[in-house]
């Protein structure tokens, strides 16, 4: 069905309410497991519906924030959606002692039932009030960053819409770009201290609430952290520093000799690639999405069906436009088995990138749309990050159709960027372990925290010069910060992987897509750690993984002949 005949129905939370109340009666009388099943199917179905129409209003409110009646709705959903839980959680503790807990998981495996009990942990209807006030603040972050109208030379840009001049190889039209953002940050920096100030305080209250010491527990719960822990993600961060970090900072040292800038380099020439500027796509965002689909047709049988799916059914909203909320996702729409990309078009490299990430989610989705019941339908966060960061690497054999006499020049800056980003976003767990940790931070400490992670994780960074970045605040533009606490880390170890089947692609494309398949086969019935070992690859959390990559990216970059790329 194409999305916009997809119809909305305000949810009736006293109706459902009544429904599970009823369905899990029915699955607690059950006398055979066939009549427990079939009351778990029932349960399954809300689920869906609840799920269903929230993804539709979470995307028709992201599509335009200024859109009164989903502005509205969405924060109806904030309200509404932490009572249901509590509801939700009758059928979570009617599963887990279930007689029947020997059939269902002999027909639905373990996995469920270990996934089932970190969630128990999540939820105490006297959180409800809490949970409410934290989706506010979140949608209030969300539609802060989405307000923004910045006067740039003449011209007003929301955020998006300034990230090309962001990449200027004009170094005055760069360093305008990068002031005139840091200035709304800036000014809006009174209100982003006081979200993040309360959003951190009241996470703290609701994990002592339910009876945790700190925050970080409770949100390795939340992620469903199932396979690993704190100590393995301290190990990650070690690996980083002694592994990504040096390799990350002989490319930036490269690349301050060859745009002619001192090193170490502030915010906005740490943007620039190439003193010729860096990788554009050639062609609109029309072009871009025909290269797309041609692309997917000709990388195999399936992920043509799923293209041609996402292109009939228009389940694509990529152009930035004025109150669009920021970057790009994909959502499941469960009752349609259907999956809608989010992106924010603004003629970089990102539209390519951005296209291929969020399709590799899609692709993952549209595999598992018929798995039963939803929560093996998608693996953990980490797992998700894997089929779209590696789907960027795939799109490499497209390079040439979408950056035309520049593929080359994208495919350099594409892998350095892999390796960049991973000490970035390690930083960005490492500053979320530290403010839960010590939720008494005042938002000048939690300033200063960034500064001093900066140093070790991006030690090509210079402070200074630039309002906002140069003072290190760049945190508070990190929306996983404020609305997804401890996601981020999930794409570090998703790139280490997506980084293994870049190198195997580099060996035999078709081997690699084998064991892609096989991983985004898997969906949601596997661990992290067992998903990669399954799929013949090697743990990131295993010290030589990240050895072993970085080895190999270095190799490719440093023979890659760049005479032509200056």
């Amino acid at each position: 069905m194409n999305f916009n005949e997809m119809q909305y129905v305000h949810l009736d939370t006293q109706k459902l309410e009544d429904e599970i109340i009823k369905t899990v009666e029915k699955f607690k009388s059950a006398k055979t497991f066939e009549e427990a099943d079939s009351a778990f199917a029932e349960y399954g179905k809300i689920c869906d519906t609840v799920e269903t129409q929230s993804a539709l209003v979470y995307i028709r409110h992201t599509v335009n924030t200024l859109d009164e009646y989903y502005d509205k709705e969405q924060e109806f959903l904030d309200e509404s959606l932490p009572v249901l839980s509590e509801y939700f959680q009758m059928m979570t503790k009617a599963l887990l002692e279930s007689p029947f807990r020997v059939e269902f998981t002999e027909k639905y495996g373990e996995l469920m039932f270990v996934n089932e009990e970190m969630e128990l942990k999540t939820f105490s209807p006297e959180i409800v009030a809490d949970l409410q006030e934290e989706n506010k603040l979140a949608t209030e972050y969300e539609k802060l960053l989405a307000s923004a109208q910045i006067d740039f030379r003449g011209e007003i840009c929301t955020v998006s819409q300034l990230a090309p001049y962001k990449q200027s190889a004009d170094d005055e039209i760069r360093l305008q770009a990068w002031t005139a953002e840091g200035n709304f940050y800036k000014e809006n920096k009174a209100e982003l201290d006081r979200l993040y100030d309360e959003l951190v305080c009241l996470r703290d209250k609701i994990a002592k609430k339910l009876g945790f010491e700190d925050f970080t527990t409770l949100g390795y719960y939340r992620m469903r952290r199932n396979s690993y822990n704190k100590e393995d993600v301290a190990k990650f961060r070690t690996a980083v520093q002694k592994y990504l970090v040096p390799l990350a900072d002989k490319i930036y040292r490269e690349t301050a000799e060859r745009i002619g800038k001192e090193y170490p380099l502030n915010y906005a020439d740490s943007a620039l690639m190439f003193r010729s500027g860096n990788p554009k796509p050639c062609g609109s965002a029309d072009d871009i999405l025909k290269t797309a689909k041609k692309f997917y047709h000709e990388l195999s049988p399936e992920t043509a069906e799923f293209i041609d799916f996402m292109f009939e059914n228009e389940l694509l909203d990529v152009l930035s436009k004025k109150g669009k909320a920021q970057g790009g996702y994909c959502i499941e729409i469960p009752d349609y088995k259907a999956e809608f990309i989010f992106a924010n078009f603004n003629g970089t490299s990102d539209d390519v990138e951005t296209v291929t990430h969020e399709a590799g989610h899609a692709f993952a989705g549209y595999t598992a749309r018929n798995i039963f019941p939803a929560a093996l339908r998608s693996p953990t966060m980490e797992s998700c990050e894997i089929h779209s960061m590696s789907m960027e690497f795939f799109a490499w054999k497209a390079a040439g159709e979408f950056y035309g006499d520049e593929a080359d020049k994208f495919k350099y800056s594409h892998l350095a960027a892999a390796i960049k980003f991973i000490p970035y976003g390690t930083m960005v767990d490492h500053f979320q372990h530290i403010v839960y940790e010590h939720p008494e931070l005042t938002p000048e400490q939690r300033d200063d925290a960034w500064k001093e992670l900066t140093g070790i994780y991006m030690p090509w960074i210079k402070l200074g010069e630039i309002p906002f970045y140069g003072d290190g605040c760049a945190w508070q533009r990190q929306h996983h910060i404020y609305s997804s606490p401890f996601y981020y880390i999930d794409y570090c170890f998703a790139q280490t992987v997506a980084l293994e089947f870049w190198a195997l692609i580099q060996k035999d494309e078709n081997t690699a897509w084998e064991s892609y398949k096989k991983l985004v086969g898997f969906a949601g019935t596997k661990k992290f750690t067992d998903l990669v070992k399954d799929s013949g690859l090697e743990s990131p959390f295993d010290g030589e993984t990240l050895k072993s990559v970085c080895e190999e990216a270095a190799k490719w970059l440093e023979t890659f002949d760049k005479s032509e790329l200056m």
